[in-house]
């Protein structure tokens, strides 16, 4: 397992490959950042950023949303995977903010949570990017490159790798690294067929090692 020290150093790689990397969702408000992070669950940013500016044009406020039925946003959401629940997630997400938190985005994890459509990891990519507050939100890319980095074990949840990266990360990198994380899993340690000949942290990935290996052999 990579120290508190190899992490820093990983990340500082990630770094000076990618030196400008940042949230890829377009919003104009807290609001409307908040609706594109639910929407994004299981498709890319760039598909969200092509539905957003005329769902955002139709509900301006939690007010106009709250007041539509699922069925009439699914029209301006339909190309994203699970559109239908998204749908009524977003109508409903709306109604409580209205109800309960005078149609203010909340600034904690605990009601945020208590959103509809809004989990852990959706309330951590809106209190570090709208609000600025600390916070390491684990999605598929934080996840496979921090395992095979050997930055947390293999079988660790992702709220364990959550916890874990936390204590090796210092609290005021936990956004960029975050980015960094995503901008790797993206663009170098991909899904599918990674880029381990040619990455700069192959001597650190035991994984790459055993592919590397496995195509030479």
């Amino acid at each position: 397992m990579l120290d508190e020290k190899a992490t820093t150093q990983a990340l500082a790689v990630m770094a000076t490959k990618f030196p400008k990397v940042g949230s890829s969702l377009v919003a104009d408000s807290d609001f409307h950042f908040l609706l594109a992070v639910i929407l994004s669950a299981q498709t890319t940013d760039a598909a969200v950023n092509r539905v957003t500016p005329a769902l955002f044009a139709a509900y301006p406020q939690p007010e106009n949303l709250m007041q539509a039925q699922p069925i009439e946003v699914e029209k301006y959401i339909s190309t994203l995977g699970l559109y239908h629940n998204k749908a009524r997630y977003l109508v409903a997400c709306a109604r409580d903010l209205v109800n309960n938190f005078a149609s203010q985005v909340p600034r904690n994890h605990r009601d945020l949570q208590s959103l509809a459509g809004v989990g852990r990891k959706t309330a951590d990519v809106v209190l570090a990017e709208r609000f600025h507050i600390p916070a390491l939100a684990v999605d598929t890319h934080v996840e496979r490159v921090s395992k095979r980095l050997a930055m947390v074990a293999t079988d660790a949840s992702v709220l364990q790798t959550e916890k874990v990266l936390m204590t090796k990360i210092p609290q005021e990198e936990w956004i960029h690294a975050h980015h960094l994380f995503i901008t790797w899993g993206r663009q170098v340690c991909t899904a599918r067929n990674p880029a381990c000949a040619s990455c700069p942290l192959l001597a650190m990935c035991q994984e790459g090692k055993r592919r590397m290996n496995e195509v030479n052999v």
